[in-house]
């Protein structure tokens, strides 16, 4: 992908809006979304900790009733395949905010990525040797570089280049559908191979680090040559929405987000019940995938419109103000949903892997999330960062900065 070296003022994202509450404003939407994010990645992802059977492509055959059927359905109707994408397009958006505060203090911002992103990359090194091997921080560090490398790009360029890859994969995966390939071939080897996984999550730490190494190739198989080239799309449009300061002031913009609702919300849904009837992310259905893949990011840019105007209600600003918190320190919440499902769940804890119905994880997943809500506005009550936060921008900056506010 190329193009046209442009000028530095033209590489430089546009300076925000220098008023105050503007800035708040815009900022504080940036993390209620990632909140919203967080707390559907962390749907998704507990479902992986609850039981090991989707890992092989079959549900767990203990939950099979109607009801887990319909939970499952659900899920991969409204979040599977989604909001991922959303995490993705947040990072992008927020690059273009470290590019114009290295810019405002005039500090070098290549080498300060950099750490960064070293920084990020042995963090999730350690959150999917640890924790939960479908880590995605470590793609985030190695995607990161190639989003430093082509920042100079034109907003219109960014968003056919996240066209391209998207069409890319969607194409992938149609061939893909159309060689016969199944992600699961063998229901009996699946079931075996699931219990195996179960019984070795539920052992001591030990199993469950070499547990999380065995199942590394295959996940760093679907983050190459999927995850990765979707979440950098996305990352993309990303980069163009921060460079036209598309959240900066969503009012600007209600007619297209109206527009991006009407389109997004029956074109994306449709694709979620194709995804949801053939098995979701744990069967892989490749038709049903390739499918989901070019209309799942119109409901999540639906679903992101919809928060956008709502956001600018009575009602909506309370429920940002309650959900930016939890944004503000992602990455601790991020890690710190894992670390609770891994004592829930694995043998670092209570190794409930294959005894929780998918009914109850959800619910677990609720409360795990409002928990966050309520332990991340306490501690920004005290401290500047949240602790992985504050970590991260220590090696970043090569600095140690302050972390607990001063009392007024």
């Amino acid at each position: 992908m190329s193009s046209r070296a442009p000028s530095h003022a033209s590489a430089r994202p546009a300076a925000p809006d220098p008023s105050s509450a503007t800035t708040d404003r815009r900022l504080g939407d940036v993390d209620a979304l990632r909140s919203v994010a967080l707390f559907s990645i962390l749907v998704e992802n507990i479902a992986y900790f609850a039981t090991a059977f989707p890992w092989h492509g079959i549900d767990d055959p203990a939950f099979s009733s109607g009801l887990d059927q319909g939970v499952r359905w659900v899920v991969a109707l409204l979040f599977e395949l989604k909001f991922y994408l959303l995490f993705a397009f947040l990072f992008g958006y927020s690059f273009t905010l470290q590019f114009d505060s290295a810019a405002r203090q005039n500090a070098a911002f290549v080498p300060r990525f950099l750490r960064r992103l070293a920084g990020l990359f042995v963090i999730g090194a350690a959150h999917a040797v640890l924790l939960f091997h479908g880590d995605i921080l470590t793609t985030y560090a190695v995607l990161g570089l190639i989003l430093l490398a082509v920042r100079g790009i034109r907003p219109r360029t960014a968003l056919i280049a996240a066209g391209v890859l998207t069409g890319i994969v969607a194409l992938f995966m149609t061939m893909s559908a159309l060689s016969g390939t199944v992600f699961a071939p063998d229901p009996a080897a699946a079931i075996a191979a699931g219990q195996e996984s179960t019984e070795a999550l539920r052992a001591g730490p030990g199993s469950v680090i070499a547990e999380h190494l065995r199942s590394m190739p295959q996940m760093l198989g679907a983050l190459a040559g999927f995850q990765g080239p979707l979440a950098m799309a996305a990352f993309l449009v990303g980069l163009a929405a921060g460079k036209r300061q598309v959240l900066a002031d969503a009012g600007r913009h209600r007619r297209t987000l109206r527009i991006i609702q009407y389109v997004g919300y029956p074109v994306g849904l449709a694709g979620g019940v194709v995804l949801a009837s053939t098995g979701g992310t744990t069967r892989m259905n490749m038709f049903a995938v390739a499918i989901s893949v070019l209309t799942a990011p119109l409901l999540t840019a639906a679903y992101v419109s919809t928060l956008l105007e709502f956001f600018r209600t009575r009602s909506g600003r309370r429920l940002a103000a309650a959900l930016t918190p939890a944004g503000s320190m992602t990455l601790s919440n991020y890690l710190g949903q894992s670390l609770v499902c891994a004592i829930l769940f694995t043998g670092w804890g209570f190794g409930l892997v294959g005894h929780v119905s998918p009914l109850t994880t959800v619910l677990l997943a609720v409360a795990i999330f409002l928990l966050q809500l309520l332990v991340s506005a306490r501690w920004l009550a005290t401290h500047r960062y949240g602790p992985a936060e504050y970590c991260l921008r220590a090696f970043t900056y090569a600095v140690r900065p302050a972390w607990r506010r001063q009392p007024n």
